[in-house]
């Protein structure tokens, strides 16, 4: 891996060119040479690969003109950040697929319509991870969900993902993750829920937790990273 110092020309590149990956991290700008990834054809990895197969195709096959035009409003109202950081829009597609496969995955029927609030979702500041059970390979979250009420814009789902465990050494994470579960309304106000682990840990391993709140009428929020955990004995 090679460290790389731009100068006036170029202020940042990120991916991958002429068999050569430009990306960063917390030490600075980097390029590696490119490897073709492994394609294990996974249970996962089918499995997701089936889902954007079938949005793609309700996409065009199963809205109509007006339902595609409402997600594209939505679409240019809702301002992300690129892997650069700049701020982009995506397309009514790109959000049709990122909420429907999120809904799918939590075991919601696929949504046609739009959401009507033109905004994404806030993080959930109260959802931490509590506690880790070696021997039952759990995790048990405390989350604050009083306020989820009866609107479609405030009853919220919050999709969980694992990092896979690292040394107690490590202090960031970046991939790979897997999904873990969610936390709905109906699992209890005001308390804690307890998940399987989607990787197995260990005695003094450090995990990482990430999240996303999705809301019934459609609105994905960004990926946030949880407080990274220490694995200690089980009490």
């Amino acid at each position: 891996m090679g460290l790389v110092r731009f100068g006036a020309g170029i202020i940042q590149i990120s991916g991958s060119i002429a068999g050569t990956v430009h990306a960063r991290n917390r030490f600075g700008n980097y390029i590696r040479p490119r490897t073709k990834p492994v394609n294990p054809h996974s249970a996962r990895q089918e499995s997701a690969r089936a889902i954007v197969s079938y949005l793609a195709e309700y996409w065009h096959a199963d809205l109509d003109a007006t339902q595609r035009g409402l997600w594209n409003v939505y679409a240019a109202a809702v301002a992300m950040k690129n892997r650069l950081g700049e701020t982009i829009h995506l397309t009514g597609f790109n959000h049709f697929i990122r909420t429907n496969a999120t809904r799918l995955k939590l075991g919601q029927l696929t949504l046609p319509n739009a959401p009507s609030t033109l905004s994404l979702p806030e993080k959930d500041t109260q959802l931490v991870c509590s506690e880790e059970d070696i021997a039952g390979q759990t995790v048990t979250f405390s989350c604050d969900i009083t306020g989820w009420g009866a609107n479609p814009d405030d009853q919220m789902f919050i999709a969980l993902y694992q990092g896979q465990p690292q040394l107690i050494s490590r202090f960031f994470f970046a991939t790979p993750w897997r999904y873990m579960g969610s936390i709905g309304a109906a699992e209890g106000p005001g308390g804690t829920v307890t998940k399987p682990a989607a990787f197995s840990f260990a005695l003094n391993q450090k995990v990482w937790f990430q999240a996303r709140l999705l809301t019934q009428s459609g609105r994905l929020s960004q990926l946030w990273t949880l407080n990274p955990r220490t694995i200690v004995a089980d009490v």
